[in-house]
């Protein structure tokens, strides 16, 4: 038996990613958030236009997705009231948040250089998305939500999370993302059986 609701959110579960930007005065800015998906080469990111990491974004056209695992749930917590925008915005300064000029240095994360734009990736995380910005689409007024089509340049993935050393495919089971669901953390649990929606290895999979 269903019942109708109004949920507040809908967060039925997605990845957690931790952009990487460039600030105006060219240092670099740090933002966890979880409302990314991924379509063939393209990454949609959901977040307020008021945010540095969104004006970064447009002004620079360029970012690094750092996807981190869930052993980094310390320093996305470390990230998650900290704020690149200064002075601190009205509505954050009234949730709690305070500015900080490095973030990568109040999370523990070490900055590393990226090959195509030029936020850095973080070493931490087990995959990097190296990224420019493709289309820009507001949501319906009042609201300040933006959705962004990124599209990805280059990945670079933590070598043992491969199927094999030359292989250009992940090993599901390896992969351990953080997840957020309905704003609280998850992980994966343990594969419960084979999937026929998109295999791949397959007739179109080119193996």
């Amino acid at each position: 038996m269903h019942k109708e609701i109004q949920p507040k959110i809908l967060y039925f579960g997605t990845s957690v990613v931790l952009i990487s930007t460039i600030n105006e005065d060219g240092t670099p800015n740090l933002a966890p958030m979880s409302s990314a998906w991924w379509l063939n080469q393209s990454c949609m990111l959901g977040m307020s236009s008021k945010s540095q990491t969104a004006q970064n974004l447009v002004r620079e056209r360029e970012c690094v997705i750092n996807l981190p695992s869930i052993d980094l749930i310390p320093a996305v917590d470390h990230l998650t009231l900290l704020t690149g925008s200064n002075p601190v915005p009205e509505s954050k300064a009234k949730r709690g948040y305070r500015y900080e000029a490095d973030k990568f240095g109040a999370a523990g994360l070490t900055p590393l250089p990226s090959q195509l734009v030029q936020a850095p990736r973080v070493k931490e995380c087990p995959v990097h998305l190296e990224a420019r910005l493709i289309n820009y689409h507001s949501f319906e007024e009042p609201s300040s939500l933006v959705a962004m089509e990124v599209r990805i340049e280059k990945v670079h993935i933590e070598e043992g999370l491969l199927l094999d050393p030359d292989s250009n495919y992940i090993d599901p089971s390896k992969w351990n993302p953080m997840i957020m669901n309905f704003c609280e953390y998850f992980g994966l649990s343990e594969q419960r059986s084979a999937s026929k929606l998109a295999p791949v290895f397959g007739p179109n999979s080119g193996e």
